[in-house]
């Protein structure tokens, strides 16, 4: 079904998003936000999808948050600010598998996402980064938790504090991507592991998921920790000339 930027299929038990705004490399509105979370929320008490893969298609994931879109709603409307927490959430409450499918850039959001996912695939294309500190900015979505727990503190510290770009196979050894594959093969990849997991016990699998994942409610607790922060950042003098650096950079 699609839905604007965002669409949305089922296949065998598999709910497949894929963001598909290739002229804007997929970079995510609020409406983005807000699509992807139905189709995370309304999977979960639905016993026919037993897993979601995630995919931005051929040659990019995403841009990270769509700067023009954030800058609207921050000073017309922040309470559209709230679409892309409420992702957050429906990613930390998930309780069904998520396989992601990177080929090209993963950037902002693109990369924290994967952390909330169960298993990454990426393209020897794929790179990956946080730079949110080229902004003034702090950390979102939890990757102050997650990010340490899965790759280490040094390499976390190098990509949301220094803002450095990880390549595939940079990725691949910090353990944050499962697989990497040839460009242009993500999605098929993504899609047998999908129905590889399909095939295991529905109980057995969300169980074992459970198990091996931080509890939802410190993973909240953080999200909501980072966020505050995030506010006061946006506030801060380094954070207002960056976006003002950006807005004379569009006029041009």
């Amino acid at each position: 079904m699609p839905n604007g930027n965002i669409v949305v299929t089922e296949e065998r038990g598999t709910r497949v998003i894929t963001l598909r705004r290739p002229g804007k490399k997929n970079a995510i509105t609020q409406d983005m936000y807000r699509e992807m979370s139905r189709a995370i929320d309304t999977a979960q008490n639905n016993p026919d999808i037993r897993c979601m893969v995630v995919t931005g298609g051929s040659g990019v994931f995403t841009a990270g948050d769509d700067i023009d879109d954030f800058m609207h709603a921050d000073t017309a409307r922040p309470e559209t600010l709230s679409e892309g927490a409420k992702f957050l959430y429906s990613l930390a409450l998930n309780v069904k598998p998520i396989i992601a499918a990177v080929d090209g850039a993963s950037i902002g959001m693109g990369t924290v996402m994967l952390f909330h996912c169960d298993y990454v695939l990426a393209s020897n294309a794929a790179t990956f980064s946080a730079p949110y500190i080229h902004l003034g900015l702090v950390p979102v979505g939890g990757a102050s938790l997650l990010m340490p727990n899965t790759m280490g503190y040094q390499r976390a510290f190098a990509m949301l504090v220094m803002g450095r770009t990880f390549s595939a196979a940079e990725a691949h050894a910090a353990g944050f991507v499962n697989t990497v594959v040839s460009p242009g093969h993500t999605e098929v990849e993504a899609r047998k592991v999908a129905r590889e997991i399909c095939r295991l016990s529905a109980e057995a699998v969300a169980t074992s998921r459970k198990l091996l994942r931080a509890p939802a409610e410190e993973l909240t607790r953080r999200i909501d920790q980072e966020g505050h922060l995030f506010g006061d950042r946006l506030k801060s003098n380094e954070a207002v000339a960056a976006f003002n650096a950006f807005a004379s950079r569009k006029k041009r």
